[in-house]
Protein backbone atom coordinates (compact mmCIF):
# COMPACT_ATOMS: atom_id res chain seq x y z
CA UNK A 1 0.00 0.00 0.00
CA UNK A 2 1.60 3.38 -0.81
CA UNK A 3 0.63 6.69 0.85
CA UNK A 4 -0.37 9.36 -2.17
CA UNK A 5 1.96 12.39 -1.51
CA UNK A 6 0.69 16.12 -0.20
CA UNK A 7 2.29 18.47 -1.99
CA UNK A 8 -0.22 21.12 -0.75
CA UNK A 9 1.20 23.85 1.93
CA UNK A 10 -0.97 24.00 4.87
CA UNK A 11 -1.65 27.76 4.43
CA UNK A 12 -3.24 26.57 0.76
CA UNK A 13 -5.32 24.00 2.94
CA UNK A 14 -6.75 26.11 5.33
CA UNK A 15 -7.94 29.06 2.20
CA UNK A 16 -9.79 26.30 0.83
CA UNK A 17 -10.97 25.24 3.52
CA UNK A 18 -12.53 29.19 4.68
CA UNK A 19 -13.48 29.23 1.50
CA UNK A 20 -15.63 26.26 1.40
CA UNK A 21 -19.59 27.19 1.20
CA UNK A 22 -19.98 24.99 4.77
CA UNK A 23 -17.25 26.96 6.62
CA UNK A 24 -17.70 30.53 5.26
CA UNK A 25 -20.89 31.84 6.24
CA UNK A 26 -19.88 30.81 10.10
CA UNK A 27 -16.38 32.25 9.67
CA UNK A 28 -18.56 35.39 8.28
CA UNK A 29 -21.01 35.15 11.40
CA UNK A 30 -17.88 35.20 13.45
CA UNK A 31 -15.96 37.75 11.90
CA UNK A 32 -18.71 39.62 12.01
CA UNK A 33 -19.67 39.44 15.76
CA UNK A 34 -16.39 40.83 16.40
CA UNK A 35 -16.92 43.75 14.57
CA UNK A 36 -19.92 44.75 15.60
CA UNK A 37 -18.82 45.88 18.97
CA UNK A 38 -15.87 48.02 17.82
CA UNK A 39 -17.57 49.51 14.88
CA UNK A 40 -20.68 50.21 16.41
CA UNK A 41 -19.57 51.20 20.05
CA UNK A 42 -20.30 49.54 23.60
CA UNK A 43 -23.97 51.26 23.56
CA UNK A 44 -25.12 49.76 20.47
CA UNK A 45 -23.77 46.45 21.53
CA UNK A 46 -25.50 46.51 25.22
CA UNK A 47 -28.83 47.29 23.19
CA UNK A 48 -27.75 44.15 20.45
CA UNK A 49 -29.61 40.74 21.33
CA UNK A 50 -28.85 38.74 18.71
CA UNK A 51 -26.64 38.67 15.37
CA UNK A 52 -26.92 36.19 12.71
CA UNK A 53 -25.53 35.92 9.28
CA UNK A 54 -27.59 34.08 6.33
CA UNK A 55 -24.90 31.95 3.62
CA UNK A 56 -26.38 34.19 0.84
CA UNK A 57 -25.09 37.12 2.59
CA UNK A 58 -28.46 38.55 4.96
CA UNK A 59 -27.71 40.11 8.23
CA UNK A 60 -29.78 39.94 11.05
CA UNK A 61 -29.92 42.16 13.80
CA UNK A 62 -31.77 41.91 16.99
CA UNK A 63 -31.38 45.16 19.00
CA UNK A 64 -33.90 45.36 21.99
CA UNK A 65 -34.49 49.26 22.16
CA UNK A 66 -37.56 50.20 19.74
CA UNK A 67 -35.87 53.82 19.31
CA UNK A 68 -32.23 52.81 17.91
CA UNK A 69 -33.97 49.89 15.96
CA UNK A 70 -35.71 52.81 13.89
CA UNK A 71 -32.42 54.95 13.72
CA UNK A 72 -30.31 51.85 12.96
CA UNK A 73 -32.75 50.89 10.41
CA UNK A 74 -32.16 54.52 8.71
CA UNK A 75 -28.53 53.78 8.50
CA UNK A 76 -28.56 49.54 6.82
CA UNK A 77 -26.65 50.73 4.05
CA UNK A 78 -24.13 52.30 5.96
CA UNK A 79 -23.81 49.31 8.12
CA UNK A 80 -23.64 47.22 5.04
CA UNK A 81 -20.61 49.26 3.32
CA UNK A 82 -18.19 49.79 6.69
CA UNK A 83 -18.98 46.25 7.86
CA UNK A 84 -18.13 44.82 4.08
CA UNK A 85 -14.65 47.43 4.23
CA UNK A 86 -13.60 45.84 7.20
CA UNK A 87 -14.65 41.86 5.70
CA UNK A 88 -12.36 43.26 2.77
CA UNK A 89 -15.38 41.95 0.08
CA UNK A 90 -18.74 42.44 -0.56
CA UNK A 91 -20.16 39.61 1.59
CA UNK A 92 -23.22 41.37 3.42
CA UNK A 93 -26.10 41.67 1.13
CA UNK A 94 -28.83 43.02 2.95
CA UNK A 95 -29.14 44.49 6.57
CA UNK A 96 -32.54 43.24 8.71
CA UNK A 97 -33.05 44.74 11.70
CA UNK A 98 -35.70 43.39 13.97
Amino acid sequence: MTRQKNDMPLKDVLKQLANSKKFKAKLMKTKVISLWARIMGPTIEQHTTHIDVSRKGTLYLTIESAALRQELSYGKSKIQKILNEELGESYIKEVIIR
